[in-house]
């Protein structure tokens, strides 16, 4: 049992200190970019938190570490949950499956990018799925947490759009009105969604059934 926790702990902080360490690696690099186009640092910021790899790069980072280092405090129990570590499962996997099928080949990179990349799209999605089999509470798991684990990528969705329509920016191809046009926009958002369904659904039956075989 003690050996256990402590392949745990060492688990979760190695996979939070990753999550942190792409995070920062990604930011450094993009505002050395951004600052040299004449952008705002608001501007920058507002930018790099539009993507939903960075957010939930950011989501595994500070959800791992809130556990460790304040693991009976409100927000320890709370990333500790059966249902939180279950969502991050879901939005940390889109991540690395989106990236992996559709976004792969766009994009030339060089030197640190690559790495950064690597490391947001692969490496930390593989890592936090893994602890999610290997140490995440399954307790519990409802049906009913689908509802819950859509709010996060559907604001997301009505907020890039928003922006989008605001600034002519969209942070995805496949999300692009201007190129696209809404109708293709509107099928390809119905595909995600109903993908982050299906993925939350295929983890929920995973966990209860790995939670019904362990006990």
């Amino acid at each position: 049992m003690h050996k256990n926790k402590t392949l745990k702990t060492a688990f979760m902080a190695l996979t939070a200190l990753i999550a942190w360490f792409a995070v920062i690696l990604q930011f450094s690099l993009s505002i050395s970019i951004y600052v040299a186009e004449g952008r705002t640092f608001a501007g920058i910021m507002v930018q790099l938190l539009s993507y939903f790899t960075i957010l939930s790069n950011i989501l595994v980072a500070v959800s791992l570490t809130s556990a460790l280092l304040s693991p009976t405090g409100k927000w320890g129990k709370c990333f500790s949950s059966a249902s939180a570590t279950g969502a991050i499962t879901v939005y940390i996997a889109t991540v690395g499956i989106t990236y992996n099928i559709i976004l792969r080949n766009l994009i030339i990179l060089e030197g640190f990018s690559i790495l950064a990349n690597e490391l947001l799209h692969v490496v930390v999605p593989v890592l936090y799925v893994i602890y999610w089999f290997l140490f995440a509470a399954k307790a519990r798991l409802k049906w009913s947490e689908i509802y819950y684990w859509l709010i996060y990528p559907l604001v997301y969705l009505v907020y890039i759009m928003i922006r989008g329509a605001i600034s002519g920016y969209y942070p995805y191809p496949f999300v692009d009105v201007g190129i696209l046009g809404y109708a293709s926009v509107a099928i390809n958002s119905l595909g995600m969604i109903i993908g982050f369904v299906v993925l939350s659904a295929l983890l929920i039956l995973t966990g209860r059934l790995m939670y019904k075989s362990n006990n």
